[in-house]
């Protein structure tokens, strides 16, 4: 997993295991003399701090790298993150459906499932289900519910990250305050046995867009995901760190208001998620005798070649365009992905007419206008990582060691 933000090391010389392990992972510093240089410790001490992450099964020898001195000698000896010692659990919930997978430290898919999870069926339910698709999972990778470290959940709807719990989504109802990261622990432990993990939560346009900046965008400082399915999100990584406001609100483009008179599912009146989305699409499908009822339908009848649909999903993007112009102007990103079911040449042609007809050419002179690279795996692999950025931070790691009793 690349494109993780620097850290800095303490001052004063009191770098600890934590930040010793995060130079090696970022590839800033990966053997001991260049430990020794970063960090302004001994070689006693960087030896001390590094046998603890060896003990731990964390830190790993790899090839013979540079000479560290200039007058010679046997090549210094590389350090590498051991992504294989522990597994992520990742689970992306849409509404009508869900995928899961086991995921290695590094980022790799190691098993995955998809199938029928309909978020109207409320979070103890949903929850419990994929309590049962962990276990079927961990079995299918053949790794232990005791190595799992942490579980990560994308969801269609903003959720405060500090109590991981989702605030007034529109396409969850029931959803609203639950205590998702408890029950979801608890299905965990019901299903496998193994003992309570931490579970992360964030939203799905903000998982894809974490994903595919860290995947294939690295050196992108400001990346704008759009997802548009059912409804429509946007995700905005920041210099490698999601950019979520001060409540998890941030990118919650699908309720800004663009004139229209139809009725969204917040309530309101007129919301872009109304008139533009793959629901909506899909219900202007239906009322003119094409079956569809969802994103997804839309998603399909394009792959056929539907002109209807097709006609329709270019209005869409132009509207979506029209709305990001000011997103573009604002944030001045680099890379704009768009990303979910409508993610074809018909939409992404509306958008491209619309965004660069209404937006400054300063503000769009060095962007990039894409679609996904990692499909529908982009928020299973954000999930992970962002489980990873977690459990394997500096100022966590010194309390995960002497928990492991090294």
């Amino acid at each position: 997993m690349t494109g993780r933000p620097g850290r800095a090391v303490r001052a004063g010389g009191q770098a600890g295991a934590g930040e010793l392990l995060e130079l090696v992972r970022s590839g800033r510093a990966v053997t001991r003399g260049a430990l020794q240089q970063a960090s302004g410790l001994s070689r006693a001490t960087v030896g001390q701090r590094l046998d603890r992450l060896f003990r731990a099964g964390w830190l790993r020898e790899g090839a013979g790298g540079p000479v560290d001195s200039p007058l010679g000698g046997r090549p210094a000896i590389t350090l590498e993150f051991d992504g294989s010692h522990a597994v992520v659990l990742a689970a992306d919930l849409d509404t009508r459906h869900a995928r899961a997978a086991v995921l290695s430290l590094t980022g790799e898919i190691l098993a995955e499932h998809a199938g029928t999870l309909v978020v109207e069926d409320g979070p103890e339910a949903v929850l419990g289900e994929l309590g049962h698709w962990f276990d079927r999972l961990l079995e299918k990778a053949g790794r232990p519910a005791a190595e799992v470290c942490g579980i990560g959940l994308a969801v269609p709807g903003p959720v405060d990250s500090g109590t991981g719990r989702v605030v007034q989504p529109p396409m969850m109802p029931g959803w609203d305050g639950y205590d998702i990261t408890g029950r979801l622990s608890r299905a965990f432990t019901e299903h496998t046995g193994a003992g309570p993990v931490p579970v992360l939560v964030d939203n799905d346009a903000n998982l894809m867009a974490y994903g595919e900046q860290r995947a294939g965008h690295p050196d992108c400082a400001a990346f704008v995901l759009v997802k548009v399915s059912t409804g429509i999100g946007a995700g905005v990584v920041v210099d490698g760190v999601i950019y979520r406001g001060i409540d998890g609100g941030a990118g919650d483009i699908g309720h800004i208001r663009v004139g229209a008179e139809a009725l969204c599912r917040c309530g309101s009146y007129g919301c872009l998620a109304a008139v533009a989305s793959g629901g909506a699409v899909a219900r202007r499908l239906a009322d003119s005798g094409v079956p569809a009822a969802s994103g997804a339908d839309v998603r399909d009848l394009l792959a056929a070649g539907h002109p209807q649909a097709a006609a329709l999903a270019r209005e869409a993007g132009r509207r979506v365009g029209d709305v990001l112009a000011t997103v573009v102007t604002l944030l001045n990103p680099g890379v704009l992905m768009i990303a979910g079911d409508l993610a074809g040449t018909p939409f992404l042609t509306g958008v491209r007419e619309l965004l660069y007809q209404r937006a400054l050419p300063r503000s769009t002179a060095h962007l990039h206008v894409v679609t996904s690279r990692l499909g529908e795996r982009a928020a299973l692999i954000g999930a992970g990582a962002l489980v990873v950025e977690h459990l394997y931070a500096p100022e966590r790691v010194e309390e995960r060691l002497l928990a492991l009793g090294v």
